[in-house]
């Protein structure tokens, strides 16, 4: 069983199918893959659920399940096959799991999506997938909530409790040792913009220039969904919006253009300076051999989207407002905030009770 990449050829656009160990088409995953096409789904997002649905259709080939029929218990049993470090070994020990609750939570996403496309065309039975449960003390209240407080919400009968873990995000200096580590301007722009601004790597390795504006001192960068980016780069649906940029932040940026732009007829702003084609935009594959390089340099753990956690981590803990922090990350909602980026670490409890006691001394 194999997952595809192929191109469209009336469009010339990257997306995927599911080949069986036939090698014929799953036509109920591929047609699923269609509709997510329709949504206009990223082609990333496609492929994710290409290789999830790969998964889930190994399982039933396995126990030699009817995906059409399948009932409850066995969606459970689909659980205890993705955790099984081997299925064909049985293990007197205890083994850690092959698959981590989150990555579990995450396939089983796409499986009850798949399930509840094909129940609204009539393909497969009704599984009863969902609970009403009601809604208990938010962490976040809306402006209307005392109005809706008594309302039910939808969750999922088969759901794996993941253990809480803040992100994680850079110490004070270790960015700039990356910076240091840079061997060229263009990657020392790249970091300090993740850093500075707290863009996904994907919609910085889609800027065009013409999305960077510092006329008149404004420092501005507006981050513009698009579908062309020859390079694949994605971005969130409708996440449109600007961000603020420092001043030493657009002078690099100017020196990256004056200094090492290639000569070539290209809007992108990160483009193959020394190797590949000259002037192409820049590829995720580029981007990760870069974090690698620094990651064996400096000893420092990181990665693209460890410093948007660290930018989001000192807006909060500056005492920046919550629905600001929304608008900057361009989350689609102040909850995805408030989940992700209000955890405590140890560190800050210890330094939060040590200014205490230094205050009660006094």
């Amino acid at each position: 069983m194999k997952v595809q990449k192929i191109k469209l050829p009336t469009t010339d656009e990257t997306t995927w199918i599911l080949i069986g160990d036939d090698f014929l088409p799953v036509n109920p995953v591929n047609d699923y893959l269609r509709f997510l096409e329709a949504l206009e789904r990223s082609p990333n997002t496609i492929q994710s659920y290409a290789y999830h649905l790969k998964l889930f259709w190994e399982f039933t080939s396995q126990k030699h399940i009817n995906w059409k029929e399948i009932e409850e218990l066995q969606l459970a049993d689909f659980i205890l096959w993705l955790r099984s470090p081997d299925p064909r070994v049985v293990s007197i020990e205890s083994q850690e799991a092959k698959r981590t609750e989150s990555t579990i939570n995450t396939i089983l996403s796409a499986v009850y999506s798949f399930y509840q496309y094909h129940q609204r065309k009539g393909t497969a039975k009704d599984l009863e997938l969902y609970k009403e449960e009601k809604i208990l003390n938010p962490k976040y209240k809306p402006l209307l909530y005392e109005m809706s407080r008594n309302k039910t919400t939808q969750t999922k009968l088969l759901k794996l409790k993941e253990p809480k873990k803040f992100p994680g995000s850079l110490k004070t200096g270790e960015v700039q040792k990356l910076v240091d580590n840079c061997n060229n301007l263009r990657n020392k722009f790249l970091v300090k913009l993740l850093f500075e601004t707290g863009i996904r790597i994907g919609e910085a390795l889609g800027l065009r220039h013409e999305d960077i504006n510092s006329v008149g001192g404004k420092n501005e960068i507006h981050i513009v969904p698009r579908n062309d980016n020859v390079n694949n780069a994605q971005n969130k649906p409708n996440a449109e919006r600007i961000v603020q940029a420092s001043g030493d932040l657009m002078r690099l940026y100017g020196r990256y253009i004056v200094d090492e732009y290639p000569d070539v007829d290209s809007d992108y702003v990160f483009v193959n300076i020394w190797k590949g084609e000259i002037g192409h935009p820049m590829k995720y594959s580029t981007a990760r051999g870069l974090f690698k390089s620094l990651r064996k340099k400096t000893d420092i753990d990181v990665y693209a989207h460890l410093l948007r956690h660290t930018h989001a981590t000192d807006l909060i803990r500056s005492g920046m407002d919550m629905a600001y922090v929304q608008k900057r990350l361009g989350h689609a909602s102040i909850q995805t905030t408030v989940n992700t980026y209000v955890h405590l670490t140890d560190s800050d409890m210890k330094e939060a009770y040590q200014s205490y006691l230094e205050t009660k001394d006094k």
